[in-house]
């Protein structure tokens, strides 16, 4: 049984050794699902690798790849699972050929934000959930980030209305793809990587990656016309580290909590990260060129229906995602009404320079 311990003990047990480096007695590979060294997703796994290496005093020493230097993005869940590699990067929704009900913890159009989604994860019995998802494939998850609410996306077409995406070519992953089928698009999922050259290219007329900061990363702007908000279709996009389990339970119990307290660690990085930069980012996307555009009223009152179908089909064919999604809905419902009379009126009425 997995525990969890407080930062404290984890930082009590570190000084007691402090200053002693030691030779490495596991040498670990840590596959990513992004080019190496991206902007947060790359970085924050260098960081991380080098924040488990520091509190372990070197016993864990840890090699970090971006998609295509070891193996591809797709490819990381397998690759944990076999333990080829000992950690992985990921987003759950890349793996719903294997776990279909993966595409609820990624993230549920119109559901919950990235707040919700850490105090469910933690506080709400939604970890123990993931870890049922993929303990048939030997994997321990953990929650290792949240990239906030994302932009709507990019496209060479405007969007007036549904009839706007009939035949439209679009990479979308998870929940938010099975929405856009319904609506008459032809979905693709392709990663991050491929996403300038397919709509540079024509392959596809409209692409869902993040937000600014990476979107500006990839250059994106340079390939397509029209940036849509609001972001519906992942109000709160999760990142999970992928632990192969036999490598983790072969751990001593230290470096175990150090693995994997290290990995929630890095979630708050993450979130911090962008928050603080998408702003600017956006900013420089105007500057050059970038047209925004808001998703009619009337379009998203249909993805919101069409979203109602897709889960309820999803949860209709498989139990674990009808486990998931009664845990997340009552969560939610829970937390709602303090949301409701806290945080959505200071932003109404907030002020900055006050």
């Amino acid at each position: 049984m997995l525990k969890r311990l407080p930062y404290l003990a984890l930082l009590a047990g570190h000084l007691l050794t402090s200053g002693v480096t030691q030779a490495a007695e596991f040498n670990w590979k840590y596959a990513t699902v992004v080019p190496p060294n991206f902007p947060v997703f790359g970085t924050g796994a260098n960081r991380l690798a080098k924040a488990i290496e520091t509190m372990s005093q070197g016993r864990i020493s840890i090699k970090v790849y971006g998609a295509g230097e070891l193996i591809t993005a797709f490819e990381v869940f397998d690759a944990v699972s076999r333990g080829t590699v000992e950690m992985g990067q990921g987003a759950p929704y890349f793996w719903k050929g294997k776990v279909p009900a993966a595409q609820l913890l990624a993230t549920v159009p119109f559901g919950m934000t990235a707040e919700e989604t850490n105090a469910w994860v933690f506080n709400g019995g939604g970890i123990e959930l993931w870890r049922e998802a993929y303990a048939p494939f030997g994997i321990i998850p953990v929650l290792a980030g949240n990239t906030g609410p994302q932009m709507g996306g990019w496209f060479n077409r405007e969007i007036n209305s549904i009839a706007d995406l009939q035949g439209l070519k679009i990479r979308v992953p998870g929940l938010g793809g099975e929405v856009y089928s319904r609506a008459g698009a032809l979905t693709v999922n392709l990663p991050g990587s491929e996403i300038f050259p397919a709509l540079q290219a024509g392959t596809i007329d409209a692409a869902d990656w993040i937000a600014p900061f990476n979107d500006l990363a990839f250059g994106i702007h340079k390939a397509a016309r029209y940036y849509y908000w609001p972001g519906w279709q992942e109000p709160g996009g999760t990142v999970e580290l992928l632990l192969n389990q036999q490598a983790l339970e072969s751990l001593p119990e230290d470096l175990r909590q150090i693995v994997l307290r290290a990995g929630e660690a890095a979630g708050l990085e993450m979130l911090a990260e962008f928050t603080a930069y998408n702003h600017q980012a956006l900013q420089t996307l105007i500057e050059q060129g970038v047209e925004l555009r808001q998703f009619p009223p009337e379009v998203i009152e249909q993805f919101r229906q069409l979203t109602i179908e897709v889960v309820e089909d999803l949860v209709a064919s498989d139990p674990l995602a009808a486990k998931i999604a009664a845990s997340q809905r009552a969560f939610m419902a829970r937390v709602l009404p303090w949301q409701q009379i806290s945080v959505e009126p200071i932003m109404a009425i907030r002020q900055p320079g006050l």
